[in-house]
């Protein structure tokens, strides 16, 4: 997934699963999949799920995850 790979070179990344990442020793995202589609969960004060099935839903999650960086 393409979408992993960008997330992988961000710094501060640490993926202990596949899809899967923490930061400073703590949860910080991770992914689900269900019949709804790909959600992507990211907690920067508290966990925000993001739709990923759009290109505009998934600039929308990675300026999030930038800002959350």
């Amino acid at each position: 997934m393409a979408l992993l790979d960008d997330i992988r070179r961000r710094p501060g990344m640490i993926e202990r699963k596949t899809g899967v990442f923490y930061r400073r020793g703590r949860a910080f995202l991770h992914f689900h999949e269900d019949a709804a589609g790909m959600f992507a969960d990211l907690c920067s004060e508290d966990w925000v799920r993001f739709g990923l099935a759009t290109a505009a839903e998934r600039d929308e999650f990675l300026a999030a995850l930038d800002a959350a960086l």
